[in-house]
């Protein structure tokens, strides 16, 4: 006989129409998912509005809950999804990005065998149109990350961070506390991760966790992405939140 589930790790996914088509790789990607005795997943998929072209999309799953909202953004959309996160974990997938196999499992394991890391993240590789891969440089090695050391690499290297925010498995305690995703229009996963970074300790997982698709629809390729103005304000306050976080000295566990 199987153990019984006790436990759950919440999947969260911002979704709007250009992107909904991508919804049943992720699906597939999740279903492929290999859970240590004991754990589930549920999957929240949060549409960025109240259109009908996204259910059409939802896979027939009943471990996935689907809701509408007025748009706000894939920020707005993945805090107000938190409302329906009934688990230990918060794992975030985009829509149009997969997993790859044992992906939730190596996350569920170092947060599990650490109390004192607040958060998880892996190797992405990027999924280009063709179905090749491309890797990303500079990724750090395979272990703690310590608090502040996220926040020092992205300062000195054009507002790019060593570990990708598309790949964070969170605490769902600390994700509340913190407040989310920033209320931003972009920038809004670094934010948190800065944020994460400055109260606690974090996990790098070397083996690829996540294919991060590159495709014509996806927000980060609009023009309005990189404009200069926009993006220099962004940079500004992720940054003065993580500098706050620090100078408060906050931290996660709390100390005794």
């Amino acid at each position: 006989m199987s153990a019984a589930v006790s436990r759950r790790v919440v999947v969260v996914t911002a979704v709007h129409a250009p992107s909904a088509a991508f919804l049943a790789d992720a699906h597939k990607s999740l279903c492929a998912q290999e859970l240590p005795a004991g754990w589930e997943w549920h999957w929240v998929i949060q549409e960025d509005g109240t259109t009908d072209a996204v259910a059409p999309y939802v896979p027939d799953d009943g471990r996935v809950t689907f809701r509408q909202g007025r748009p706000g953004g894939p920020g707005v959309a993945r805090t107000i999804a938190l409302a329906h996160a009934d688990g230990d974990y918060v794992k975030i997938l985009d829509a149009d990005d997969q997993l790859t196999p044992g992906a939730l499992a190596r996350d569920l394991a170092a947060l599990e065998a650490d109390p004192t890391i607040g958060w998880a993240t892996s190797r992405a590789l990027d999924l280009l149109p063709d179905g090749s891969t491309v890797g990303f440089p500079g990724d750090p090695g395979h272990g703690p990350v310590e608090r502040g050391t996220v926040l020092n690499f992205w300062q000195a290297n054009d507002f790019r961070a060593q570990v990708h925010p598309a790949t964070l498995c969170v605490r769902r305690d600390l994700l509340l506390a913190l407040g989310g995703w920033m209320a931003l229009p972009a920038s809004e996963d670094t934010g948190l991760l800065l944020a994460l970074n400055s109260v606690s300790r974090g996990w790098f997982s070397a083996e690829v966790g996540l294919l991060y698709r590159k495709w014509e629809g996806q927000v980060t390729g609009q023009a309005s992405h990189v404009d200069p103005g926009e993006r220099e304000a962004r940079m500004a306050v992720v940054e003065a939140r993580a500098r706050a976080l620090g100078e408060l000295r906050w931290s996660y566990p709390a100390a005794d």
